[in-house]
């Protein structure tokens, strides 16, 4: 079996991932390799982003890694919060903040499309790949549901009648923009 870093401190993220890939890779987490560094996500793109953390621990701890960088990205406010979606309330903000500033900014505005983009960034063996997903969608007015995390409560999938956090993991594991982009992670690995 093939082992990987997944450059994250965020425990949802890592259950997600290793949902994802049902056992075909081990997964292990930052703090798994005892890396409790801050990495900075001083990139303007997601791309960007991921490539930072992914090289960060290949050239810092020597394992082959991959990062990814997630943006909920809403066409009337042409692509925000986007790459600043962790921290679109300010840093150190919690999930409601973010939510909360986001439904102010939609606040009388019928047109509310939106996607979320996730892009993998995988260094491997001195190589380095991208992978993205996508999934488009709609923000509702009110929060609804209790599972996942982020903007899941606010967000409905294209097709559904429900959030990402009424769907429940099972269905948005298979789904969601992580998922998409993980699948072609998986794929990829697979065959390398």
């Amino acid at each position: 079996m093939k082992e990987l870093v997944f450059a994250t401190n965020n425990p949802h993220k890592l259950d997600e991932i290793r949902e994802i890939t049902n056992g075909k890779l081990r997964i292990l987490g930052l703090n798994d390799i005892n890396c409790h560094e801050e990495i900075e996500e001083t990139g303007s793109t997601l791309e960007e982003n991921a490539l930072i953390k992914a090289r960060f621990v290949k050239e810092k701890y020597g394992y082959n890694c991959f990062a990814d960088d997630t943006g909920l990205e809403v066409d009337a406010l042409e692509g925000a919060p986007g790459v600043y979606s962790a921290r679109y309330a300010g840093e150190g903000c919690s999930f409601a903040d973010n939510m909360n500033k986001l439904l102010a900014a939609l606040q009388g505005i019928e047109h509310r499309t939106a996607q979320f983009r996730t892009v993998i960034a995988l260094v491997l063996n001195g190589k380095e790949y991208l992978f993205d997903g996508v999934i488009k969608g709609t923000i509702i007015e009110d929060k609804r549901g209790n599972t996942g995390f982020g903007y899941d409560p606010i967000f409905m999938p294209d097709g559904y009648d429900e959030t990402f956090a009424e769907l429940g993991n099972e269905v948005k594991n298979n789904i969601s923009h992580r998922a998409l982009a993980m699948k072609k992670l998986v794929d990829f690995l697979l065959k390398y």
